[in-house]
């Protein structure tokens, strides 16, 4: 054991030789496997902190959520042409479903309109997300307030000009001034703000902070049932424990039944479950970071090829002291270890600078930006040990070399 750790020693002094003998040599060749960790592991963390940004914003969703519209979530195999043909989902239905339905905890209805300028005083705030929803929305999607109330049955039937503000649009209106009971202008119309809701920070698919809730109705007042320029969409809570097939099976045949769909056509709606969008996101993060390694590959490629030159170069400087260590006893194996431990710790030094760069990168990004890029345990192991992985492929076969020179050639060659 003691031999092998001088061995190591030895080892690591003859790569800190090399790395300051030929410092510009190794310094090209080390850099294919600084770049190769970095894109690699910058791809990895960038991933991993995605997912779990995902995750996060996402976690107050209810998995078993369903979405009743128009139009699928992911790929469906019905064509287009025959989608776009589909009608666009109506409140009589969620008026009917939400009488029909069985094991369900809350039934929602909300409009997706184009955003729209809100205006307080010389105020104006443009670009806000406008969320026309019935009041089942409050408990559907868990908001939270910092002061003031959601809009109740009463007012969401009667479609009032009622509204609740996100954080973001309530300071930009409002400032320093108390928003409750103030009138803003929305579609050229008086709105008294109701509520304000608690600041909740970027989210995935965007923020409640930059957005402004009012009673649905409202926009039907305004634009009907059977705008082409809106899309309608039916939430449905279902109970815990609900058997999700049965649950949708169930939805598929009264909406069948009340838009008088015969036996054998296809359902003119797409039931979506939340969970489903959730495996989409996963596939899709899937593929980000199978593409990002395959690309990074090549650089650890170009970085592999670099180590192994600067092993057979140092073999051929090296050779008279070779047939020297040989000629006292030295044995093939130790003589193969000293060149592969070389190679390995030659790509750890590259390796640890690229982790050292993803790190320095993934603090100023999270103080940069409004997201936390982190850098887990398990990518910098992961990039340890592609670093020693590196370092054996490229010095196996240079140290399999240095260890099957014959003493005497090896003492001549040098001389």
């Amino acid at each position: 054991m003691l031999v092998y750790l001088r061995l190591l020693k030895e080892s690591f002094g003859f790569a800190m030789n090399a790395l300051r003998s030929n410092k510009l040599r190794t310094f090209l060749s080390l850099l294919g496997v600084t770049i190769g960790i970095f894109s690699i592991i910058a791809v990895l963390a960038a991933v991993d902190s995605l997912d779990k940004k995902i995750s996060k914003d996402l976690s107050s969703m209810d998995k078993n959520t369903i979405y009743l519209l128009k139009f699928p979530f992911g790929p469906s195999d019905i064509p287009q042409w025959k989608r776009e043909q589909f009608p666009n989902v109506k409140y009589s239905e969620y008026i009917y479903l939400k009488d029909a339905m069985t094991h369900t905890d809350e039934l929602g209805y909300r409009i997706f309109t184009r955003n729209e300028s809100i205006k307080y005083g010389a105020n104006i705030v443009s670009d806000v997300q406008i969320m026309p929803v019935s009041h089942e929305f409050i408990d559907i999607e868990g908001l939270t307030f910092e002061e003031g109330r959601f809009y109740n049955e009463s007012e969401a039937n009667s479609g009032a000009p009622v509204i609740v503000l996100g954080d973001e649009i309530a300071k930009s209106l409002f400032e320093d001034t108390e928003p409750i009971g103030k009138n803003i202008r929305l579609y050229g119309q008086r709105f008294t703000v109701i509520g304000v809701l608690k600041k909740e920070g970027s989210t995935f698919g965007g923020s409640n902070d930059s957005a402004a809730f009012i009673p649905v109705n409202f926009i039907r007042k305004m634009y009907g049932d059977n705008n082409p320029n809106l899309t309608n969409v039916i939430i449905f809570k279902p109970e815990k424990g609900v058997d999700m097939e049965e649950y949708k099976s169930e939805i598929s045949q009264k909406l069948r039944n009340f838009r008088g769909v015969k036996a054998g056509e296809i359902d003119n709606f797409f039931i979506n479950v939340f969970a489903g969008f959730l495996n989409i996101i996963d596939e899709v993060l899937g593929s980000l970071r199978i593409g990002g390694i395959f690309i990074s590959f090549f650089s650890f490629l170009v970085g592999g090829f670099g180590v192994a030159n600067i092993m057979f170069v140092s073999v051929k400087e090296r050779t008279n002291l070779i047939g020297i260590q040989k000629s006292l006893g030295a044995k093939n194996r130790f003589i193969l270890f000293q060149f592969l431990f070389e190679a390995i710790i030659l790509c750890v030094i590259g390796g640890l600078i690229g982790l050292f760069m993803v790190w320095i990168i993934s603090i100023v990004l999270t103080n940069v930006l409004d997201f936390e890029f982190v850098l887990s345990f398990w990518n910098i192991i992961i990039g340890s040990g592609l670093s020693i992985l590196v370092g054996i492929i490229s010095g196996i076969i240079p140290a399999i070399t240095a260890s099957n020179l014959d003493p005497v050639e090896a003492i001549r060659t040098g001389m």
